[in-house]
């Protein structure tokens, strides 16, 4: 998998976290019978994405710098 800058990953974890969170408590407490179920599972669905860039942001490995592209000492 291509390699996501922390922060860019960072500010996607926030974003479905919150989201998922808030669809979670609107559609268990606030929303019609007819649409609890369905706003509900979008939040669950919401904070599993979060959970997904949660693992990606743990696993995934520096990037190196390029070595075609550093200068020598001597040069």
């Amino acid at each position: 998998m291509r390699y996501i800058e922390p922060t860019r990953v960072k500010v996607l974890m926030m974003l479905f976290y919150a989201t998922g969170v808030m669809g979670i408590i609107i559609g268990l407490s606030v929303a019609p019978p007819s649409m609890t179920m369905m706003l509900t599972f979008m939040g669950v669905i919401n904070v599993g994405l979060g959970a997904f860039f949660t693992f990606i942001f743990l696993t995934q490995i520096q990037k190196s710098p390029d070595k075609r592209k550093k200068k020598r000492k001597g040069d």
